[in-house]
């Protein structure tokens, strides 16, 4: 299907999103395919998101993800939300995994929020810390070693990859390097750890565990080659996309694909400094997907009240913007730079919430105005 190929327009408007708008006014776009489809921007005498009140499953939640206990292994994670295609959960332990785990549903990515380990795999070791992605290849067997607690976001692609998107004219070296992604190695570690003594393995298949005994540790290879294996991404890695004249679209920071989500990472940049370009994110209807927001690190411009180790969830129809506090630095913000580190998941079918146990209260309405 074809869109129109024609711009309208009617009224008081700007000729470049983002910017520029009409004196009192608030942007809002509605867009299709997330950023990258049909798009039409409204003006608004004040702020979309002034509710107060919002009944009906579209209420846009937020959850406390510091309070969730620790957990033996990556299967006993807190589900916070899923559907066909992608699970989230949050997994806090405080102990060396004492089995090895495979996930066998699909690939697993997960987002080392707090605490470092060494990690353990069929194709070696690696130390992991905070800030680090660790992207797992569906069917690898793998295990933590703690130096301390570890917390971690973990992003499951249900019978599907996840894999680098596709960086079109800005070219392959974007935002991240290949260069920057490191493998396991088979180190003095690697042939250290490999003993006699009894091992589980924990398959998880079907969001069902099927247990594996062995009397020796399985992660005995000796050497592998190929191009695939687990891959490991610190956020300091990352160089985003800026443009000083105009506020980007939060697609442009996508970090991994699978086939029916998208994971970006916001990390520090500059923020524009043309006097009429916003300088906090625009308020849009994403029809197409709902948008998962996980803050790890800093102070997050465009949301009042929140903190690290907190997650937002926005379903798609119902629109979202910056809370009334960003809007006071909509033009004007007191540095010169973000100075957040936040993890996104954009899912192009809807999410479900998987318990309201860490729910913040109040966040749906939070976007009223104090009167």
């Amino acid at each position: 299907m074809k869109p129109f190929n024609a711009t309208w327009q009617q009224g008081q408007t700007s000729r470049q999103a983002h910017r520029d708008l009409p004196e009192g006014t608030f942007e809002r776009e509605l867009g299709r395919e997330g950023f990258s489809g049909p798009s039409a921007r409204l003006y608004h005498r004040r702020p979309p998101t002034g509710w107060t009140a919002v009944d009906g499953p579209l209420q846009p939640k937020a959850f406390n993800l510091n309070t969730i206990p620790a957990s033996l292994d990556p299967w006993q994670a807190t589900k916070i939300l899923q559907n066909e295609f992608v699970s989230i959960s949050y997994w806090h332990t405080n102990q060396s995994m004492a089995c090895l785990c495979r996930d066998a549903d699909g690939d697993l990515a997960v987002f080392v929020h707090g605490g470092e380990a060494d990690f353990f795999c069929d194709f070696g070791h690696m130390e992991v810390r905070s800030g680090d992605y660790v992207v797992i290849p569906r069917g690898t067997m793998w295990r933590l070693a703690g130096k301390v607690s570890i917390q971690a976001l973990l992003i499951e692609a249900k019978g599907a990859q996840i894999q680098l998107p596709e960086r079109g004219l800005l070219g392959p070296h974007a935002i991240f390097d290949p260069a920057s992604l490191d493998t396991p190695t088979m180190d003095e570690a690697f042939f250290d750890q490999q003993d006699e003594s009894n091992w589980d393995v924990k398959v998880k298949k079907r969001d069902s565990v099927t247990t594996l005994s062995y009397p020796y540790n399985p992660l005995d290879a000796v050497g592998w080659t190929g191009d695939l294996a687990p891959i490991r991404l610190n956020v300091q890695d990352i160089m985003p996309i800026t443009s000083h004249r105009y506020h980007l679209p939060p697609s442009v920071h996508a970090t991994f694909a699978s086939e029916r989500f998208l994971i970006s990472t916001f990390v520090p940049r500059p923020f524009e400094t043309d006097e009429t370009a916003i300088k906090v994110p625009f308020f849009h209807n994403n029809e197409d997907y709902d948008e998962v927001l996980f803050f790890h690190d800093g102070n997050f411009f465009s949301r009042d009240h929140i903190d690290a180790g907190m997650m937002t969830f926005h379903p798609g129809g119902i629109t979202h913007g910056p809370h009334p506090g960003a809007l006071t630095r909509m033009y004007e913000q007191p540095s010169t730079h973000t100075n957040e580190v936040a993890v996104m998941v954009d899912a192009r079918d809807p999410l479900e919430a998987c318990s309201s146990e860490y729910e913040i209260e109040g966040y749906a309405t939070s976007w009223t105005s104090p009167s």
